[in-house]
């Protein structure tokens, strides 16, 4: 897991729904306990905004033992008409880690990202 910076106090640009979409769309496979710890949020908010996002729409999940896997939406257009036009995977194409970040290699897409739109 990546190393989850300190706490933080005011205000912040970025949403706790954004967040939990974004750290999904890096691992569809993360436990909602790795969520809310990279998020710094609840496993009870977390769980909230899954549900929040799946009744919307922008995440769905299958169950597989023990473990979910999600899905996102990607064309699934933002809600506020504000961000009329943005997609899900135009918001996520900023905020979800480059795989070359992750691993440290050239090229490649990441699995969970493909179908999604969003950018190499």
């Amino acid at each position: 897991m990546v190393e989850v910076p300190g706490s933080h106090t005011g205000w912040t640009f970025i949403t706790n729904h954004a967040r939990v979409l974004a750290a999904i769309a890096d691992n569809p496979n993360i436990r909602i306990r790795d969520i809310a710890a990279h998020c710094r949020l609840t496993e009870r908010a977390v769980q909230r905004i899954i549900s929040d996002l799946e009744q919307d729409g922008y995440l769905s999940h299958t169950r597989e033992g023990r473990a979910n896997t999600y899905r996102i939406e990607p064309d699934k257009v933002l809600r506020h008409p504000a961000e009329a036009g943005l997609t899900v995977a135009a918001l996520l194409s900023l905020l979800v880690r480059d795989e070359t970040d992750r691993i440290g290699e050239p090229g490649g897409r990441p699995a969970h990202l493909a179908g999604t739109g969003l950018p190499n």
